[in-house]
């Protein structure tokens, strides 16, 4: 069985928004992509709120029957609040600063081992499955375990940068950091940048690899290939 899907809907969000109202409908939207197939919705909040609203995750948590994954900064207070109140399948931790547009990088888990250990407690304690981002290098995978997570996820923004001009460099790093995970008994997820184009080599060759989650470039494709058949196109990468 291949790994799941989990997919990320801050771009509907961001649509919706531009106009005001409610069109596209955020929830209907949720709903519909599960029952396309995908085995997870992925909402990442930030504290303006310029995408996913902290009211769509509580509409969402409502009506989401997969896996619920929110991604954040847990250096934000109100990220922390929202996350403990809801009570996601998953939560995953990410370093971004407020005014990044995107996460570009992972956490330093050897510097902030400490920070990390205390955070990640605070919603195991809760019972939410932790998820941290983590660049491609062993010795931070490694180092991952020791701050009490139970998953990473690879940040692949650098694998979909390299991967035409040479897939079997690109993807190095990755594969020796997913055999370091599973050497210290982490759960492994992955995303940033993966498309149609880079998906099925990647999941072909990471071992373990157990979720990834996609939101930027399997919305831009729906949009010609319409939500139905974008999720089924993602899927089918993924069936390794």
């Amino acid at each position: 069985m291949g790994a799941k899907l989990s997919v990320n809907i801050n771009k509907i969000a961001t649509l919706r928004n531009s106009r005001g109202g409610n069109n596209p409908d955020l929830i209907k939207a949720a709903m519909d992509i599960e029952r396309f197939g995908a085995e997870g919705i992925t909402v990442h909040p930030r504290p303006d709120e310029r995408h996913i609203r902290y009211a769509d995750v509580r509409e969402l948590k409502k009506i989401v029957s997969t896996e619920f994954n929110i991604e954040g900064n847990p250096q934000e207070d109100s990220f922390v609040q929202l996350v403990l109140e809801q009570q996601p399948t998953q939560v995953t931790l990410v370093p971004d600063s407020r005014d990044q547009l995107t996460s570009n990088h992972g956490w330093d888990t050897l510097r902030e081992a400490e920070y990390l250990k205390s955070i990640i407690a605070v919603f195991r304690e809760k019972g939410i499955r932790v998820s941290i981002f983590v660049d491609p290098v062993a010795e931070l995978v490694r180092a991952a375990k020791d701050c009490g997570t139970d998953r990473i996820e690879l940040y692949t923004e650098a694998y979909a940068h390299n991967y035409h001009s040479n897939k079997e460099t690109a993807i190095k790093d990755y594969i020796t950091a997913a055999q370091a995970a599973a050497e210290v008994g982490l759960g492994l997820n992955a995303g940033h940048d993966l498309d149609l184009h880079n998906l099925k080599y990647f999941a072909e060759h990471i071992p373990n690899l157990q979720e990834v989650s996609i939101g930027h470039a399997l919305i831009s494709d729906a949009l010609y290939l319409g939500l139905q058949n974008t999720v089924q196109l993602y899927k089918r990468q993924l069936a390794v």
